[in-house]
């Protein structure tokens, strides 16, 4: 029985590739052609394969309608809590996790950092857009028309010093986090704030989510919080692989600890 299973799901990422005829997947399987049409028959049941008018197979439409139904249903907040979590024991600072919805960039989640200092970020509360990690991170991968049309309609508060002063400098700077694929926000929002970026990827590479790492100058300095990115980046990427279904991934191992503020 699990032979014939994994032959019946060998054939779904064959005609991935495109539409097959009856030799074709018989010989990918190594099965006879009475098997292979078995095999294609029980998928077409069940609406995972479709056969065309030229006797070839290719992929049915209700495999496309469970996909959507899993990621529709997937919740990113629930599968990147653990990983939030065991970063904030091993590192001690603040982490937060964002998504892009109805024109705004709202945390879902947060883990408050070991130290007294604390942050004014709160779950559901909209990020300062316009200097924010994990909003750079969401607007850079978004088309460029509609990024471009995003950055224009904006208003940019000068927060600080820092902070990004008009729609040119911001589009400039997503096109920067869309290449390098990491965002900070050093300063932009509270002078003594410091933050690093990562986006998380669904299963067709576009991004559904960022986190970010933040920390007061009083704790450690923005270079030694950029000497943490490295380990950012690691957790969004495990957090991207248990998302889309590449890895089962386990949350980030806890280590010793080391030695809160603003919008991330």
């Amino acid at each position: 029985m699990s032979q014939t299973v994994d032959r019946a799901l060998s054939i779904l990422p064959l005609l991935a590739r495109g539409p097959a005829d009856l030799g074709q997947v018989a010989t990918s399987l190594d099965v006879h052609k009475s098997t292979a049409l078995r095999l294609l028959r029980t998928l077409h049941e069940h609406g995972l394969v479709y056969r065309q008018q030229d006797q070839r197979y290719r992929l049915g439409a209700r495999l496309f309608a469970l996909a959507q139904e899993a990621v529709e249903n997937l919740d990113v907040r629930e599968i990147a809590h653990p990983h939030l979590t065991a970063l904030n024991e091993q590192v001690g600072h603040t982490v937060h996790l964002a998504v892009y919805e109805e024109n705004e960039v709202l945390y879902i989640d947060k883990v408050e950092s070991r130290y007294p200092v604390r942050m004014y970020s709160r779950i559901g509360k909209p990020v300062a857009i316009t200097v924010a990690a994990v909003a750079k991170l969401l607007l850079a991968d978004l088309p460029e028309p509609e990024r471009r049309a995003v950055a224009e309609r904006l208003d940019y508060p000068t927060y600080t010093a820092r902070s990004t002063p008009n729609a040119g400098a911001f589009l400039k700077e997503l096109a920067t986090v869309r290449e390098q694929g990491w965002a900070t926000d050093l300063g932009g929002h509270e002078e003594s704030i410091n933050c690093v970026g990562a986006p998380i990827r669904g299963a067709d590479g576009r991004v559904v989510a960022a986190m970010s790492m933040s920390a007061p100058n009083v704790v450690v300095t923005a270079e030694e919080l950029l000497t943490l990115l490295p380990l950012v980046r690691r957790t969004a990427d495990a957090i991207s692989g248990e998302y889309s279904g590449r890895t089962p991934a386990p949350p980030t191992p806890h280590t010793p600890n080391t030695p809160k503020g603003s919008d991330a």
